[in-house]
């Protein structure tokens, strides 16, 4: 992904504005209590920080996102960051309170315009849609982790450097110095989307400018979100994921005191939030490899709401920070599967208002959960109770978060019903599934598979692959593959009279699983190298397509395919797969008209479980002579290889 001149540029531009917003929050929070003296007033300065920061979103949220498909995306985030430099700037300058909520609440207002422009143009500046989860997972890993964490360090340093220096009013000087910093990497962030970003304009900027007015696209784009069941049910979960979340934060500190704890219990409990945050993203690419984004997001839904039903009835805090952390898992899961959602799915043309009418979603349902909970806590008195010999405090926290957990696991399931294109199918085969790890396997072979289309390349690939490798001293196994795996379909479709597409598959799923059992293993387990050709999916979608191009019949679903290779295989997995990457070309199919489509369905499926477990693909640019697309599989290879033997070993070819 980073390997994207024009992606990885906005990357780090994203990571310095996110550094700077967490940065800027701390030196404005500071700054509100400098300027004000008294506890109450200075709560109340607190307090309009934050409302400044969050008001905007509710009354121009939907503006922005129209603007970030009406106009010039990389103009608007470059005017944007612009009166944010002279904002942040302008602060410390006129140095009053009043000044300070004004210039906060504007610096909203540029960034509610900047984020729907930048997130739109994300998908723009990728080879392909399947790599926009890998790029939404860098993009939060930095905005909500790394970016955190540097800005803590760095105010905190600039705090400690002013304290070394002293004299009078340091404090008021280095909160100064933040924000003068704050705004000059603006100033950087303009120049650089400027001059080294041109991508983000895109191609079809003119074509947006002479599109329909604001209002109608205004209009346009809440009849989108209306009359798209996908669309509609990824705003409903959001609306129940995030009023959970705003119950744990509007209780979080009356909730740790329940358990017996202080301040230091509330700050590991908000900790856990953001580790299982971290964890859940982490793993929502893995999970989505078994289970379609559609599915995925309303189940991580409901199970946040039965995470948070087990948080309200933690007896502990050892228990409550694991109840805690599932909710911050699955919160994760659902929020990165939601952004790939909007990001793969929605048109370029109404992007940008559905990022932003997201974002307003979020933050309205957040002020208000928050501003609710603390009310209800409190018409809630609390009791104790005796529960199996043990005193249970419930109060007012404990009650809200049950609630909370509830309508986020039924708001979930309404969410996962408009989004299910499969609703006769249980998830829990899926859940099980993802969950479930492969047979055991017996030796110390090594399994390498190279995929990837045309199956002409991978065939060649495989077997230069394999002479190099016993050129330099390994035990190498070749099975069948290429066309001798397609001589032996077709002739178990032909003598079964097979015609359907789903009996083809099932014909292509059969000589896999005997090739796995009566070539591979046995050879894993004798120690050699075993290198396939299309080892996992690709033959199912090639057979696939084979079995429905023509015939009129639905195409398989790519998820149900992976899921019978993967039960073919016996859930074996290579060590090392070899992905042959080249964003797929526009041009006309073969007389059997295959080939074309069958590579695009193969690399969106491979570059899909590539970003989910980059650990075990080795990705390789196959562009260039056939020479050098070998040179590279070997160099990526090579390093995952056990040392060759010692004395020359006899190499055989099985099955051929």
């Amino acid at each position: 992904m980073l390997a994207i001149p024009a992606f990885r540029r906005l990357w780090l531009v994203t990571s310095v504005a996110g550094m700077c917003d967490w940065m800027s929050l701390l030196a404005l929070s500071a700054l509100a209590t400098q300027l004000t003296s008294g506890y109450t007033a200075q709560s109340f300065a607190l307090g309009g920080v934050v409302a400044t920061k969050l008001f905007p979103a509710l009354v121009l949220g939907p503006l922005a996102g129209a603007l970030a498909d009406k106009f010039d995306r990389r103009r608007v985030m470059v005017v944007c960051d612009l009166l944010r430099f002279a904002l942040f700037v302008s602060i410390p300058l006129v140095g009053s309170l009043w000044w300070l909520f004004l210039a906060t609440f504007l610096i909203e207002i540029c960034a509610l315009f900047w984020i729907p422009a930048k997130d739109a143009s994300v998908p723009n500046l990728l080879r392909r849609p399947d790599q926009v989860e890998t790029a939404n997972q860098l993009n939060l890993v930095m905005t909500y982790g790394v970016a955190v964490i540097t800005a803590a360090s760095l105010f905190a340093v600039i705090n400690r450097v002013g304290g070394m220096l002293g004299g009078t009013g340091s404090a008021l000087h280095t909160v100064f110095v933040a924000l003068f910093l704050s705004g000059a990497a603006y100033l950087v962030i303009a120049l650089t989307v400027w001059f080294r970003i041109p991508e983000i304009s895109g191609r079809a900027t003119e074509r947006r400018a002479a599109g329909p007015s604001v209002v109608g696209m205004l209009r346009d784009g809440a009849s989108f979100v209306v009359r798209t069941p996908l669309i509609r049910g990824l705003v409903t979960g959001i609306v129940g994921a995030f009023a959970a979340g705003g119950t744990v934060v509007g209780s979080a500190t009356l909730y740790a005191a329940s358990l017996g704890g202080g301040n230091a219990a509330y700050g590991v409990l908000f900790a856990s939030v953001f580790v299982g945050l971290a964890l859940g993203m982490g793993a929502a690419p893995r999970m989505a490899r078994r289970i379609p984004h559609n599915r995925l997001f309303g189940a991580a839904i409901v199970a946040a709401g039965i995470a948070l039903v087990l948080v309200s009835l933690a007896p502990h805090l050892f228990v409550a920070i694991g109840a805690v952390m599932l909710v911050g898992g699955f919160a994760g899961i659902a929020f990165l599967t939601g952004l790939t959602i909007i990001g793969s799915q929605v048109a370029d043309e109404v992007r940008g208002r559905i990022v932003a009418f997201v974002q307003s979603i979020v933050r309205l349902t957040l002020l208000g959960s928050m501003a609710l909970v603390p009310v209800i806590v409190g018409l809630v008195s609390a009791r104790r109770v005796e529960l199996f010999g043990y005193p249970f405090l419930v109060d007012g926290t404990r009650v809200v978060m049950l609630a909370g957990g509830l309508v986020a696991a039924v708001v979930g399931m309404l969410a996962y019903r408009q989004m299910d294109d499969r609703r006769t199918e249980p998830i829990l085969p899926d859940l099980l599934a993802a969950l479930r790890r492969g047979e055991p396997r017996h030796g110390g072979g090594v399994l390498i598979a190279v995929e990837g289309a045309p199956a002409e390349e991978t065939t060649e690939q495989a077997a230069r692959l394999a002479q190099r490798l016993r050129a330099a001293g390994h035990f190498v196994v070749e099975p069948d593959g290429g066309e001798r795996d397609r001589e032996r379909w077709s002739a178990a479709t032909r003598e079964a009279a097979l015609s359907g597409a789903r009996a083809r598959a099932l014909a292509a799923a059969a000589v896999r699983a005997d090739q796995v059992e009566r070539v591979i293993r046995p050879a894993l387990a004798q120690g050699a190298v075993v290198v396939v050709d299309r080892f996992l999916v690709s033959p199912l979608v090639q057979f696939g397509v084979a079995a429905h191009h023509g015939s009129g019949e639905p195409q398989l679903d790519p998820h149900e395919l992976e899921s019978i290779a993967a039960w073919a295989t016996g859930r074996l997995r290579p060590d090392a797969s070899v992905l042959l990457d080249r964003a797929p070309v526009e041009a006309p199919p073969p007389a059997g008209g295959v080939a074309g489509e069958e590579h695009v369905r193969v690399q969106r499926l491979l570059t899909r479980m590539a970003a989910a477990e980059p650990h075990r693909y080795v990705v390789v640019d196959a562009d260039g002579t056939r020479d050098e697309v070998a040179e590279r599989v070997f160099r990526g290879v090579e390093p995952l290889l056990p040392p060759a033997p010692s004395r020359e070993e006899d190499t055989a070819v099985i099955g051929r």
